[in-house]
């Protein structure tokens, strides 16, 4: 059985009170919504008190699921919400979206070089430098391998917005990449 029906209907029965469906549905996503959140605040704690947040929401609210879309989107869009709630309690710091314009080429061949773990401390230095909106298309694209449909129902924007967001996420990460390896070139 795909993960996609096991989520509906643990889901179904968490609507029941079914607190052996809700721990299963707990372990399923528990991990994933985690690194997510984590990805968000870059604070353990934080992302722990959300992450229960975000599951109390599911035990209260499991009936209101409407299967609009997958179970996993609807949680990551919930966890989007309350991380995004906390992180305007905070100023963060973002790269101008005027850096953004003057960014020529849109080489695919950079996100590969993401995946590598040599490159791992410059992809999180890099990822961290961009705007938040840009940094979670990017974020659950890649390392949530969700669509871009998917990303537009949990941000709740356009999913041409989610792709504007996309390209200049990608234009921001070559050139922040290219100049963190030219400066550790020997």
């Amino acid at each position: 059985m795909s993960e996609d029906l096991v989520s509906v209907e643990l889901l179904q029965k968490v609507s029941t009170g079914d607190e052996l469906a809700f721990a299963d549905l707990y372990r399923m996503y528990e991990s994933r919504l985690y690194r997510f959140i984590t990805s968000k605040l870059n604070d353990s704690f934080e992302a722990s008190d959300i992450l229960n947040e975000v599951f109390l929401d599911v035990w209260r609210k499991a009936n209101t699921f409407e299967g609009r879309s997958k179970v996993s989107t609807w949680l990551f869009g919930i966890a989007y919400y309350k991380t995004m709630d906390r992180l305007r309690k905070k100023i963060p710091e973002t790269v101008d979206d005027d850096r953004f314009l003057e960014i020529e080429d849109d080489s695919p061949n950079q996100l590969t070089c993401m995946i590598s773990n040599e490159n791992a401390g410059d992809v999180r230095f890099c990822l961290d430098a961009l705007k938040a909106a840009h940094r979670t298309v990017m974020e659950l694209t890649f390392f949530n391998e969700l669509s871009y449909r998917e990303i537009s129902n949990i941000v709740d924007c356009p999913e041409n917005t989610v792709k504007t967001r996309m390209f200049h996420a990608k234009q921001a990460m070559k050139r922040c990449l290219t100049k963190r390896m030219e400066y550790s070139a020997p």
